[in-house]
């Protein structure tokens, strides 16, 4: 790929970086351009899939809650939408923003196992949807369904899509954008959680920063990168905000080090103080708008 995904620039700087969750000694090459400050690998490898082994993280096993703790969630919820509840429940310091209702349509894409959908179940929502081109089985019941399908083979209409890191495993982020002004409903609501180029630890740590995560992201955004797209496709970005974490600094550092993400025990390779710190950084990177992820909030125009 000789230009930008997002802005079409034709100039980058290439660096290559190498595969470091789980240490399998290859090395892929990525370019940066040089005018919105995206990220991409140049070359996707046609076994893409077996660097998504068993043990890769999304694929872990949901441990169904039992009737007691469905039920307390639901509960939790309901208290929570007429504002007497203390702590949100789980995943809604995102869910409040995009305003969906019990009954919306919500899509999510790249669901794994369909953790998230089915605590969204639990308080109530009733049109789930999950897509997942990796997972072994489908789960069908009322109210939710999971699907083995890629995000090009979608069909029907959303009130909210959904995008938990899984967009930059992606192949054509134009094609993603163009993907969610079609299937997305007017007015309808889509959120893509996604590393960030231009952060503090990628300008410190270049091939080390752990978000690149070569080969399985395609392609990271800069904030540049991610207006230019939606604009392209009608749809306006509404918000955008920083939730990175101190993994970016602790887990890059011991990339730096040699350590692949499966063999890493950062208690062990760091003190207290230091992991302290790395939490407290991370806080300030996001308040500066300069952590490595963000989540975008979108809008159908």
């Amino acid at each position: 790929m000789n230009k930008c995904p997002a802005c079409h620039c034709k100039k980058s700087s290439k660096f290559s970086v190498p595969e470091m969750m789980f240490g399998m000694n290859q090395s892929f090459l990525y370019s940066h351009c040089h005018n919105c400050g995206s990220i991409w690998i140049d070359s996707i490898p046609e076994s893409i899939d077996k660097f998504y082994p068993k043990n890769y993280y999304s694929f872990n096993k949901f441990e169904e809650d039992s009737a007691l703790s469905k039920n307390l969630k639901k509960w939790r919820f309901k208290m929570h939408k007429i504002g007497f509840s203390i702590k949100a429940p789980q995943y809604f310091d995102w869910i409040d923003k995009l305003e969906v209702g019990v009954d919306d349509s919500i899509a999510d894409i790249g669901c794994g196992d369909g953790i998230l959908l089915k605590q969204l179940k639990y308080c109530g929502f009733q049109n789930l949807f999950g897509f997942d081109p990796f997972i072994d089985n489908e789960t069908i019941i009322s109210g939710l369904k999971i699907k083995k399908l890629p995000f090009e083979e979608i069909s029907g209409f959303f009130d909210c899509i959904m995008f938990h890191h899984s967009f930059e495993h992606l192949k054509s982020p134009l094609r993603v954008f163009e993907k969610i002004a079609q299937i997305l409903r007017s007015n309808g609501k889509a959120l893509i959680r996604t590393p960030v180029s231009g952060s503090v630890v990628w300008e410190e740590e270049k091939e080390y920063w752990f978000q690149l995560d070569a080969p399985r992201h395609l392609f990271i955004p800069s904030v540049k990168g991610m207006q230019i797209l939606a604009e392209k496709n009608g749809l306006e970005l509404c918000s955008i905000v920083f939730d990175s974490l101190d993994t970016q600094f602790s887990i890059s550092e011991l990339y730096k080090r040699g350590i692949p993400l499966v063999k890493q025990d950062r208690e062990k390779e760091f003190s207290k103080r230091e992991l302290s710190n790395f939490v407290k950084r991370a806080e300030e990177v996001n308040r500066k708008g300069i952590g490595d992820q963000a989540a975008f909030y979108f809008r159908k125009m």
